[in-house]
């Protein structure tokens, strides 16, 4: 028989609790991870931590070093240096224990062309050992997949539902998403992420790899992001947020030139007859009552979004090309 691709990692579940407990071990805990491949260094000493019941956002450009990570956590790759543990275990010398626990989806599904859809979604589960046939089936209909045609005629977004219905269904402590909604339309999104909050709820955690910023700001909890084999930024979108830039837009009585003088302001400009800045995070309430005087007419403040947060250490690297 062919061997299975990996749309959900082959064994039977585990059991988890139904909420996490704060003295917890780490499901993922990753120290000082380095991996190369000849003269690439695709791993720069990554530190990596995920909690029981977490989302975490794992972000960063093609050739980041996101696809290696996950191949080590998988125990498909060894490191060079450092220490990785997942649940507790060794995802290199326990990969058998570790795949009953998890499973994997990555961005380009292959599946067999001459078995149905509903054939190979079984199959993966029957692989497992016990499963929920009825969550099976309120998967199967949620994202509104015909399990009777064969796989050659499913679309990219199809075949991507038969990965994502084989792993949502099994019962299982993590899930490893690598792109795992690519080909997928608005609306099938907004299903995946209501599953993924039902499996969190539950006490599921999930490593979310994902090119779809808006997809990452909704579900996750905590978010890294890798330049070149390390994190370099890692915490909530809110702590993230504190320690990045708001954009203030701002109508006052008096003119605002001498706001460019103040401690943590940035790129003031006029637009539209207003006053606009970047203002450092951890500035904004004393340049807020710096405008006070001024007689502020009205206001507006826009957090910076995950799309910034990652221009902040990926847009030197753009704009080098050009």
């Amino acid at each position: 028989m062919t061997t299975p691709p990996p749309a959900a990692n082959p064994a039977t579940a585990q059991p988890t609790a139904a909420h996490p407990t704060p003295d917890a071990h780490p499901v993922i805990s990753a120290h000082g991870l380095t991996k190369s491949f000849g003269s690439v260094r695709a791993l720069d000493r990554l530190d990596l931590a995920i909690a029981r019941g977490e989302v975490h956002g794992f972000l960063g450009p093609n050739g980041a070093g996101k696809s290696t990570t996950i191949r080590i956590l998988l125990g498909l790759l060894r490191p060079d240096a450092g220490s990785v543990r997942m649940f507790d275990r060794d995802p290199w010398r326990d990969a058998v224990e570790l795949h009953r626990r998890l499973a994997y989806v990555p961005g380009d599904v292959e599946v067999w062309p001459h078995l149905t859809g509903g054939e190979i979604i079984d199959m993966f589960l029957r692989l497992r050992g016990d499963y929920s046939a009825r969550r099976r089936n309120a998967l199967v209909d949620r994202f509104e997949l015909d399990p009777r045609k064969k796989a050659r005629t499913y679309s990219k977004g199809n075949r991507q539902k038969v990965a994502l219905i084989a792993a949502l269904a099994a019962d299982v402590d993590l899930l490893l998403l690598d792109e795992p909604t690519a080909g997928l339309d608005p609306l099938m999104e907004a299903v995946f992420q209501e599953v993924i909050r039902e499996r969190t709820a539950e006490g599921t955690s999930v490593l979310l790899s994902s090119h779809i910023l808006s997809q990452v700001e909704a579900l996750s909890d905590r978010v890294s992001i890798i330049r070149a084999g390390r994190i370099v930024e890692s915490g909530s979108l809110t702590d993230l947020r504190h320690m990045s830039r708001t954009t203030i837009e701002v109508d006052t009585a008096q003119p605002a030139h001498d706001l460019a003088a103040l401690d943590g302001v940035h790129h003031v400009r006029a637009e539209a007859g207003r006053t606009v800045f970047d203002v450092d995070g951890d500035r904004v309430s004393h340049v807020v009552s710096a405008l006070a005087p001024l007689g502020v007419r009205s206001l507006t403040a826009h957090p910076p979004t995950l799309e910034q947060l990652l221009m902040r250490h990926y847009g030197d690297t753009t704009a080098s090309r050009h």
